[in-house]
């Protein structure tokens, strides 16, 4: 399995990202150690805002690809109502991907 992940960091910018390991990635942006992205290494991260799960890493891409199109706003409305179709129906195949639900909670402060 796959997973998209939005973060929101402590100047409350969102990073998105993908992973096949979700707990591991989560340590790595937390820990802030060699392994975490460069931007939530300048930017802190401080609360996994929501993961979706998906069969393999092209459709992982493409749903990073195309939340990191999205304004600020829409991004903000994303993690709110969690729902793909709403802004992302025309150019992705929604009904690949599905919420994922057990992620670790991270939150820092």
């Amino acid at each position: 399995m796959y997973y998209t992940y939005m973060l929101r960091c402590k100047d409350n910018s969102i990073y998105t990202g993908i992973t096949t390991d979700i707990e591991r990635r989560m340590k790595e942006h937390f820990s802030q150690v060699n392994n975490c992205a460069k931007y939530t290494n300048t930017h802190g991260a401080q609360k996994l805002e929501c993961v979706w799960e998906t069969e393999n890493r092209v459709l992982a891409s493409k749903l990073e690809y195309r939340i990191k199109k999205l304004t600020k706003k829409q991004k903000e409305i994303l993690i709110e109502n969690k729902d793909l179709k709403e802004f992302l129906e025309d150019k992705i195949e929604t009904d690949l991907y599905k919420i994922y639900k057990n992620y670790p909670k991270y939150i820092v402060f």
